[in-house]
């Protein structure tokens, strides 16, 4: 897992090829003001667990908003993480996840807050049911 509270360049998704794959065939659900995707990729890409954020041009025209935005949605992701990280440590899985902020509005550092752990927490639930599911 590397330091719990880090957040280096070998947990960011980079790889065009697993965030193309990512948002075909991907699974999502949405905790308002953020909507998680995530994938679970054949192989093993260097790290359990690989993540991106993302914010739409559509809603924050500005690059200095969305820059900020996605700042404070690792920022979050960073602090949060570590749950996440247990549950993909114990079951032995790798995982792909993409944060995309939907909301329209600048978002406050405890909004973000408040909501990160709801939507770790279901991801959790829905990777659970999964293996479940599988077995």
């Amino acid at each position: 897992m590397g330091k719990p509270f880090s957040y280096n360049k070998k947990e960011k998704l980079k790889s065009r090829k697993v965030l193309e794959q990512l948002f075909n065939t991907g699974r999502s659900f949405t905790v308002f003001p953020l909507k998680i995707l995530y994938l679970q990729p054949g192989e093993k890409r260097g790290f359990d667990i690989k993540t991106g954020v993302g914010v739409s041009a559509r809603n924050f025209k500005k690059a200095v908003q969305r820059n900020y935005i996605k700042r404070l949605l690792r920022e979050v992701y960073r602090t949060e993480k570590t749950p996440l990280y247990q549950f993909l440590l114990e079951r032995e899985k790798h995982l792909a996840v993409f944060i995309l902020y939907i909301d329209k509005a600048l978002p406050a550092y405890a909004t973000i807050k408040q909501k990160m752990p709801v939507a770790l927490k279901r991801l959790i639930n829905e990777l659970n049911e999964a293996v479940t599911k599988n077995t």
